[in-house]
């Protein structure tokens, strides 16, 4: 069975959603650069070490803070970024995992629509490891998340009215423009359109 995701599969979440299927393809391809897998069948994921502090903080797990700050702060940081080669995101992961397996997961953007792991609650998963499996399924999956994500959030009017500063900003985050994230999907809205 293809973990490749459909144009019907696309085209039932953007009805589910309300919106127009150009939309929802729009966020994928910026999202996702082309798929939800590396070639070794493993999801793409950003690992985000400033993430890993703020998870292990709400975890309860100070004391592991201070020895990953110290020890790896490639892994565990106040600051953002310093995230290395995409194809070195799993072990950093990996890396992460042995301090604290959940906050480290959590720290992590999976799949095409690069959804933080510690949103799996917010979004209706039973637990951290039913999210974590719908990842490595298929990108149907993925997409399911994603379309979690923007309805938890009450992104569907952005999505409708192409707001796409709104919809950026909030998927985003606020640094959405340094990324031109708004130009971007917007053009790649017009591309999804025009087919």
């Amino acid at each position: 069975m293809s973990k490749k995701l459909t144009d019907a599969q696309i085209g039932d979440q953007a009805k589910a959603l309300g919106v127009e299927a150009a939309a929802l393809k729009a966020v994928h391809e910026v999202e996702c650069r082309g798929s939800g897998f590396n070639s070794d069948d493993t999801p793409v994921i950003l690992f985000e070490r400033h993430v890993m502090r703020q998870r292990l903080i709400a975890n309860g797990q100070a004391k592991t803070v201070d020895v990953m700050m110290a020890k790896c702060p490639d892994l565990c940081s106040k600051s953002t970024g310093g995230y290395g080669l995409y194809s070195a995101q799993h072990s950093r992961l990996n890396a992460a995992a042995q301090y604290h397996r959940a906050s480290a997961l959590e720290s992590a953007s999976w799949g095409i629509g690069q959804v933080m792991g510690y949103h799996w609650k917010a979004l209706g998963y039973a637990s951290l490891q039913a999210f974590i499996n719908a990842m490595y399924k298929d990108e149907a999956s993925q997409l399911d998340a994603m379309c979690r994500y923007i309805e938890v959030n009450g992104l569907i009017n952005a999505l409708k009215n192409k707001d796409w500063k709104v919809f950026a900003r909030s998927y985003n985050g606020v640094a959405y423009a340094k990324n031109s994230y708004d130009i971007k999907l917007a053009n790649a809205y017009k591309k999804w359109v025009a087919k």
